[in-house]
């Protein structure tokens, strides 16, 4: 039997070396099917540290990072703010949204979706969009089911690996 989740809340420089642990686990676990050993191997806590600490640390106007608790560990993590790429079409961008497998299938992902998108429409934007690597069918599939609109794809050079993406929007707000 799965538990609840506890809670959801903003995430704070206290959470660093627990966020960077769960990113690393969850992005290599979804994507070791899909990009380069050597990517997978580089993209380590040292690598994603300087980015983490400076996103909890000195949040950029209008990026906001969230962890879903359940019995004090991470199991949700969710990060959004200004788009970052043309493709987003000056939609707000989702940039990170992972669940552990743990906490699938428990609406946790929908709760993290909703308050992206709530959250983005109090920061004024009408659009949200993310963008998803095109081999992660589960994503994709739950974006699907979430009412994502393919509106596009480009190629993300990343530090380590070039993934083709969609770009997924949704109408959000009023």
């Amino acid at each position: 039997m799965r538990k609840e989740i506890a809670v959801i809340r903003m995430a704070q420089i206290a959470d660093l070396v627990a966020v960077i642990a769960f990113h690393v686990r969850l992005w290599r676990d979804t994507y070791s099917a899909m990009a380069p050993k050597e990517a997978i191997d580089a993209l380590d806590e040292a690598r994603r540290r300087p980015t983490w600490q400076a996103v909890l640390s000195q949040p950029k106007p209008g990026q906001q990072t969230w962890v879903a608790e359940q019995q004090g560990e991470i199991v949700g993590l969710l990060a959004f703010g200004p788009p970052s790429h043309e493709a987003f079409n000056g939609a707000g961008e989702i940039k990170h949204l992972y669940v552990a497998p743990e906490a699938r299938a428990t609406g946790l992902g929908r709760k993290l979706l909703d308050l992206a998108f709530s959250e983005l429409a109090k920061a004024g934007f009408t659009r949200a969009a993310l963008a998803v690597v095109r081999d992660n069918s589960p994503a994709i599939r739950f974006y699907d089911v979430m009412g994502g609109k393919n509106i596009g794809s480009f190629t993300d050079s990343g530090p380590m690996w070039k993934s083709d993406n969609l770009v997924l929007e949704w109408m959000i707000g009023e």
